[in-house]
């Protein structure tokens, strides 16, 4: 330990600055922790747990378990079976219930993170993510003090009715204990999330998300008043969406002009239509990269992309899945009048 430590804690105590004063708290138990003084460091702990000494705020510059997200105006486009799950949550928290602890499991990109995003701005409250990188440490027995360090913070916030927390895949520190390679290490982290969750002020919400749900602790998913499925996207409701997604892009990109008649055809010829996220991201790239003196340019590099093909394409084989002659001049530049002599012939 340096003096510095020392000197800080002192300095952060008479300035009234609760989150530094913590952090040298936690650095000085760190320190008694690494050479072989465990009891003096979980002293140190308990004191700090059980201290509110200026009761402060989470805010994306004191702490640093905690990044504040901002979340835009763009929007979600869901199935109406997980839309009609979203606004549950949103009645229930409104209520004052009690009910604040959410599960989202899914596969990546089907929405989860942007649901919560979303939730936030519809109920007017501060999103703050946890960065499981501050938390996370090598050293053994240290990842399960940060998880007890991060909900105390939680537990010390003066407006709980303002705040969201999420816990963006929380499978990083919340595998299946029984499972799990290092039992030891796994259970201490998980026992402390438990922990941590049993002693949530019920005016804070807590989402948390996960793509590992079947390898998830059985026992944390007991914590949370409901898990939402939201694998739940049938293929109408995947074309459905690409529309909607492609309609907002093409409000940011001018040039492009708008055929969704075909667009639906491209898309129908996916064996697999992507989830939303890597479905936008692909729209994103394909307008992005397309030519801005061609204003469908963009459907001619999905139509590429979704097959596979270069830009050799048959035009019997177009026709064969459906595209009309002037669709067929759209994807490939050739006119119509030469498209239908080729076809004839």
């Amino acid at each position: 330990m340096k003096k510095k430590n020392v000197l800080n804690l002192i300095k952060y105590y008479a300035e009234k600055n609760d989150a530094g004063f913590r952090d040298q708290a936690y650095e000085i138990a760190r320190y008694f922790d690494g050479i072989g003084n465990y009891q003096l460091a979980e002293y140190i702990m308990a004191l700090m747990s059980n201290t509110n000494t200026f009761v402060p705020q989470i805010s994306d510059s004191n702490s640093s378990f905690f990044r504040k997200v901002e979340y835009g105006t763009d929007s979600l486009p869901l199935p109406e079976v997980i839309k009609d799950d979203v606004i549950g949550i949103v009645n229930a928290i409104g209520h004052n219930a009690g009910i604040n602890k959410f599960l989202f499991e899914g596969a990546p990109g089907t929405g989860k993170t942007e649901t919560a995003k979303q939730i936030a701005r519809i109920l007017e409250r501060d999103l703050f993510i946890v960065d499981f990188d501050s938390i996370i440490d090598s050293k053994l027995g240290q990842t399960s003090k940060n998880i007890a360090s991060l909900f105390e913070e939680i537990r010390n916030f003066s407006h709980p009715e303002k705040l969201i927390i999420l816990f963006d895949e929380i499978d990083a520190i919340a595998i299946d204990r029984i499972n799990s390679n290092d039992l030891r290490e796994m259970g201490r982290a998980t026992s402390s999330v438990l922990k941590g969750m049993d002693s949530l002020n019920e005016n804070i919400v807590l989402i948390a998300t996960t793509n590992l749900f079947d390898a998830f602790d059985k026992a944390l998913t007991r914590r949370f008043d409901s898990v939402i499925d939201f694998n739940r996207y049938k293929r109408e409701d995947l074309i459905e969406i690409g529309e909607a997604i492609l309609n907002e892009l093409l409000s940011k990109f001018k040039f492009a002009g708008r055929n969704m008649r075909l667009f639906k055809k491209i898309i129908s010829l996916m064996e697999t239509i992507p989830y939303p996220g890597e479905l936008k991201n692909l729209l994103k790239t394909v307008i992005a990269f397309s030519n801005p003196s061609n204003e469908y340019d963009y459907l001619k590099r999905l139509y590429n992309s979704v097959n596979k093909k270069n830009l050799e394409m048959d035009l019997k084989e177009l026709q064969n899945e459906g595209f009309t002659t002037r669709e067929i001049e759209i994807l490939t530049g050739i006119s119509k009048s030469q498209v239908s002599r080729e076809l004839k012939e």
